[in-house]
């Protein structure tokens, strides 16, 4: 199974919430330790429904 890469600099935003314009475009347009305020700059910047996601640190275990 693939998985779908989101960002490239993973290492450059770990431990920060990070903002895109969609699944498709993947351009950041905010990123940040608040997600409400990641969010609401993203939407200041006129994107429409932005996806926003955690990126973890490097070596840092996630349990979902």
């Amino acid at each position: 199974m693939q998985g779908n890469v989101l960002i490239k600099d993973g290492e450059k935003y770990g431990g920060k919430y990070v903002a895109t314009r969609s699944f498709k475009d993947t351009t950041i347009v905010s990123f940040g330790e608040d997600a409400a305020k990641v969010y609401d700059e993203a939407k200041k910047q006129g994107v429409k429904a932005p996806v926003v996601f955690f990126v973890p640190q490097k070596g840092m275990v996630n349990i979902y």
